[in-house]
């Protein structure tokens, strides 16, 4: 099992704020799993945006960042300040 949380604006859009997926083998880092929730089209499409931002296990990391079966990835979009 994989917990996705979904942030911000990110959750706006999808109407929703988690989902829990079943573990695929194929997911090796966190990309994989953006472009399997991107393939469903319609508003999933809001994951490609080229800025998005990402956690795993509550540590911000890359999208190249290595999962396992019972992670927690978090999608966010980039916020900046001022």
């Amino acid at each position: 099992m994989l917990t996705v949380q979904f942030l911000a604006r990110y959750r706006e859009e999808l109407g929703c704020e988690s989902e829990q997926l079943a573990w695929q083998n194929e997911w090796h880092n966190i990309d994989h799993v953006r472009q399997f929730l991107i393939a469903r089209g319609g508003v999933w499409s809001v994951l490609s945006d080229p800025r998005i931002m990402c956690a795993r296990n509550q540590d911000v990391c890359s999208l190249q960042e290595p999962l396992q079966a019972g992670d927690e990835l978090a999608f966010f979009p980039m916020v900046t300040g001022g």
